[in-house]
Order: C-alpha cells, then sequence, then structure tokens
C-alpha cells in the first residue's frame, strides 16, 4: 500500500474505525449490519484467505481499492464499478448556516429513505456509527444530507451527499458538501471522497469546491457462496 487511502476501507478499520470491524492483521471488515465494507492488507493468498473467512454464507463484501480486486475462489461477484477518489486541495473554512441541523439515531430511517431514493452509494441504517451527519428539513422532511464515513489519520471521507428531487437545483447539494468539509478541515484533517467515474456531475461539482482527483479506484461487490 503506497497511501492510506489506496486501500481506505482497510486503512480506516487498521485505525481509526478499529473499534467497529472485525478479523486479524491480514484482512477486516465491518461488523454487521454496521455495513458491509471489507479491506485487505494486500493481495496475497494469505490475505485472499483471511478475507474468504470473514463472512457466513451468503453474506456480501464491498470492497475498494486502487489495485485491480482478486476475489477469493468461494465467492460470487456481484458487481463491479471504476470510481475516482478526489482529495481537497483547497482549504474549506467553516460556515454557518441556519437550515442545517445535526442529525441523531431518531433520523436514521429518513436517511436510509432519502439515500435509497437517491443512490449516493452504499449506505445503512447505521451509517452514523461511522462520523457525523448533517440534514436540511423543510416542512418536517429531510430533504438534503451529508456526512463523514471512513476516517484515517488526518483524514476523513465526505460521503452521503444527497438532495431529495423536489429540492435540486437550488445548491443544497454543494452548501452541505462545503459546510461537511469545513468540519473536517476544522478537526486538522483533510476531507477527500469517492465519485464513480460515470458521474461526471458529481466530479464537476466537487472540482469546484477544490477537491482534485488524487486516485483511480476500484469497486467490487462479492457474495460468499454456500
Amino acid at each position: 500500500m503506497k497511501h492510506l487511502l489506496d486501500r481506505p476501507i482497510w486503512s480506516a478499520l487498521e485505525t481509526r474505525h478499529a473499534a467497529l470491524g472485525e478479523g486479524d492483521g491480514r484482512a477486516r471488515r465491518f461488523r454487521p449490519p454496521i455495513h458491509t465494507f471489507a479491506g485487505m492488507k494486500d493481495d496475497e493468498e494469505e490475505s485472499l484467505e483471511a478475507l474468504a473467512k470473514l463472512p457466513a454464507p451468503g453474506e456480501t463484501l464491498l470492497i475498494v481499492q486502487s489495485d485491480d480486486i482478486r476475489i477469493p475462489a468461494n465467492f460470487v461477484v456481484n458487481a463491479t464499478a471504476k470510481l475516482v477518489q478526489m482529495q481537497a486541495e483547497e482549504h474549506l473554512p467553516p460556515i454557518e448556516d441556519e437550515r442545517i441541523v445535526p442529525l441523531t439515531a431518531d433520523d436514521a430511517q429518513d436517511m436510509l429513505d432519502l439515500a435509497m431514493l437517491t443512490k449516493p452509494g452504499p449506505f445503512t441504517l447505521h451509517a452514523q456509527s461511522l462520523g457525523s451527519f448533517w440534514g436540511i428539513r423543510e416542512n418536517g422532511r429531510l430533504v438534503a444530507m451529508a456526512g463523514e464515513r471512513l476516517k484515517q489519520p488526518g483524514f476523513t471521507e465526505l460521503s452521503g451527499v444527497c438532495t431529495h428531487p423536489d429540492v435540486r437545483g437550488r445548491g443544497i447539494g454543494r452548501l452541505l458538501s462545503l459546510y461537511v468539509g469545513g468540519k473536517i478541515f476544522a478537526n486538522n484533517e483533510r476531507p477527500y471522497l469517492h465519485a464513480y467515474v460515470t458521474n461526471t456531475a458529481a466530479i464537476g461539482l466537487y472540482e469546484t469546491l477544490g477537491f482534485k482527483v488524487r486516485e483511480a479506484m476500484n469497486v467490487a461487490v462479492i457474495t460468499r457462496e454456500a
């Protein structure tokens, strides 16, 4: 691994998210039902064998890394994709907006519903286990949110940025991205994020916020066979 963010799930589970994971020095995953994310130290056979032991038959893992992803023999590949990993190159100062409020466990179902509607990426009811989230409600309805996900020493992932179709075009997604990015910088950490290579609109938006592509990434969703 050349950089902490080359295998962001692994490096998070080895450091700041260690308490949320299970596994060993070769492969780790987040404990179900927190998330399906898993990672390996490297692509050696010992690491593949360690990864294969983590899920029960029928359970799914999601892997993200810059290297090509090797799959254990007893797994089925459900999906693969290409991502770009972007890192904030310019400082994002803290901003305030009275519409933005912290989201709590009481908001978890509304957050999941919004994520399922807008599909910002993998999301679970337990997303707040990984980091803080903030959102905007209108007439009681959660219409936008953004938050933190994977954390490594000196880095925090900006994630879960989504806006309800009814409020798109008003700059709310941009506002929340700047807000969360400013929070991360205020903690003396650098924000980074992932976007599908096909999502050129999102990539273009993040570029205007001062994010630049750091690395091309691979993602695979795999399930252990019975």
